[in-house]
């Protein structure tokens, strides 16, 4: 399964930029070619191969040791205690303290097997496969992230499009209006002082439609960095031919931030039940089989000046050994108690979540009744400030208002041609904010693509 997804993701690396993306197309390769995601892939990856590392440890083990040395053979009565200095020696203690120095070596394989572990190792395997899971929600989180900021870039952009046209109509409007009164003015019919405000409103209307152009540039910017390639190659298809206001149904899954929370609790349990049993015995059975070989005899003498550098001195056993951490109680109760409040942690941020998440899908839902409200609203406002400016500039050339009732009402004829050409579109962003909340862009991928 990751092998193939790798490859999904690989071909859409190496795809050309060509054409005009779509809103699904988009969405599609944010899902693919964000660093993001391939980062949580792989985490997820790492997760699933820390399981099958888990399992082995129902395996017996099996070591394998060789060693030859050249030393001296004194050796004394007395005990050393365990450390990482001194090596250890074997044989019975001498008269004398001698440099004399002979061969050793020794090699042996012992194979060790727990064949029962009162549930040890299986808590181990559960607490990694639920980090697995947990992981693997977390890859499908993010991608679905990805995916909605993507869908929101692209709807962004195309906004921001819109906010452009609308820009550029308004600097047309007002070069025209400079146009007319330079020539009055010219022909003395009207102040300078008209011809000084219609040329400030020009400059302001060229100001906003570079405001406009930088927005639809970061727009472009934000949709490249989300699906790849160069901003300037970012060339979108804005035909949305479903109605924005028609009913667009939701289907009843579970939000992949909270299917993630909600593996974080499952690992957080099984963390602390792993705890919780830490505290009982191990048992193993073990093999061993080995020999060593020395160039000192018992008696004192050596042997010649080869001998010991093969082992010549066999043994074998076979044994049962139980290990029990007896004093190990209060540091095993101490991560008890760490689990356990771990484990309380994680189920009390799956409730904030869901609340969380309850209130961005109101929140949603009330932006897009606000944005349903206003789409029948902005017609009436279009039509009135179109009637307003051309009522305001028939009355200025007739010499019956002033130039700044033309200028109002052309700044107000701006402002609406941008909430109207813009009002479709935030229908459709506050749709695409209620899928979001709901964790599910399906129906609405599926609506947009009509």
């Amino acid at each position: 399964m990751r092998s193939w997804v790798l490859t999904v993701l690989s071909s859409a690396l190496l795809s050309p930029l060509c054409g005009q993306w779509s809103i699904d197309e988009v969405v599609r390769r944010a899902g693919q070619k964000y660093a993001g995601v391939e980062v949580s892939l792989e985490q997820a990856a790492s997760a699933a191969a820390a399981v099958q590392l888990a399992r082995t440890a129902y395996l017996p083990r099996g070591d394998f040791y060789a060693q030859v040395n050249r030393a001296t053979r004194n050796n004394v009565f007395g005990m050393t205690l365990p450390n990482p200095v001194i090596p250890s020696i074997s044989g019975p203690p001498l008269a004398a303290n001698a440099g004399t120095n002979v061969w050793g070596s020794s090699t042996g394989f012992l194979v060790q097997w727990e064949p029962f572990d009162l549930g040890q190792r299986a808590a181990t395997v559960g607490t990694a496969d639920a980090a697995r899971r947990r992981a693997e929600r977390a890859f499908a989180r993010t991608r679905f992230e990805v995916e909605a900021a993507a869908a929101d870039a692209f709807l962004t952009t195309l906004a921001a499009d819109e906010t452009v046209s609308a820009a550029r109509a308004s600097v047309e409007r007002a070069a025209h209006l400079e146009k007319l009164i330079t020539a009055q003015t010219e022909a003395g019919l009207k102040p300078g002082a008209d011809l000084a405000r219609a040329t400030a409103e020009a400059a302001a209307a060229e100001a906003q439609l570079i405001q406009a152009e930088q927005a639809a540039r970061l727009a472009r910017i934000a949709v490249a960095q989300l699906a790849g390639g160069s901003w300037q190659d970012v060339k979108l298809a804005a035909a949305f031919t479903a109605r924005p206001d028609a009913p667009i149904p939701t289907a009843a899954v579970s939000h992949p931030a909270l299917s993630e929370q909600q593996a974080a609790a499952k690992e957080a349990e099984a963390r602390q039940h792993e705890a919780a049993i830490a505290w009982r015995p191990r048992f193993n059975s073990q093999t061993a089989l080995y020999a060593r070989g020395t160039g000192a005899n018992p008696d004192g003498s050596t042997g010649g000046a080869a001998a010991g550098l093969g082992p010549n001195i066999y043994n074998w056993g076979i044994g049962f050994s139980v290990l029990f951490p007896l004093l190990d109680l209060p540091a095993i109760r101490a991560k008890q108690t760490a689990a356990h409040h771990q484990a309380l942690a994680e189920s009390a941020r799956l409730k904030k979540l869901e609340t969380d998440l309850n209130a961005s899908l109101e929140r949603a839902n009330a932006a897009l009744d606000a944005a349903l409200r206003i789409a029948r609203i902005v017609p009436v406002q279009l039509e009135s400030a179109r009637a307003a400016f051309d009522q305001a500039r028939a009355r200025y050339q007739a010499g019956l208002a002033a130039i700044s009732e033309v200028t109002d009402a052309q700044r107000l004829l701006a402002q609406a041609e941008a909430d109207a050409s813009i009002a479709r579109l935030n229908i459709w962003r506050s749709r695409l904010a209620v899928a979001a909340a709901a964790g599910d862009l399906a129906p609405f991928l599926e609506r947009a693509a009509r």
